[in-house]
């Protein structure tokens, strides 16, 4: 069972809207994201956030995570004076493979995965998950 982000919840319960059909709200937020797959935390990949929700988060990244994959990431927040970062552990959902807007260079790849466990760390915006 996922354990939903608590501050996540309450702003799902204050903006509920009787035509949402999902269990919880998504918020489209970006930020910069750290991906490790487990057993190969060695390999940590970039990505960015397309919206969280309480109980997971779209992200898009260069490389193709296997779909049941379990997955540690960290999304970091800058904030003042210092930076926070959400480190999460979850399982790979959906991945869509994107054209590149730019016609060149590598895809890129829309991954859906779960928030299952999750705590705050304070310190360095590029802590690996």
């Amino acid at each position: 069972m996922h354990e939903p982000v608590p501050f996540l919840e309450e702003l799902d319960r204050a903006t509920e809207s009787p035509m949402e059909q999902r269990r919880t709200r998504r918020y489209n937020l970006q930020f910069p994201l750290s991906i490790a797959r487990f057993g190969s935390e060695s390999e940590v990949l970039q990505g960015v956030t397309k919206n969280i929700s309480s109980r997971g988060v779209l992200f898009i990244s260069e490389t193709a995570l296997p779909l049941d994959s379990r997955i540690h990431y960290a999304i970091h927040w800058k904030t003042q004076p210092e930076a926070v970062n959400l480190r999460c552990v979850g399982k790979v959902l959906r991945i869509d493979k994107l054209e590149n807007p730019w016609g060149e260079g590598p895809p890129a790849y829309q991954v859906a995965a779960t928030l299952e466990r999750y705590e705050f760390l304070r310190g360095d915006p590029h802590h690996t998950p």
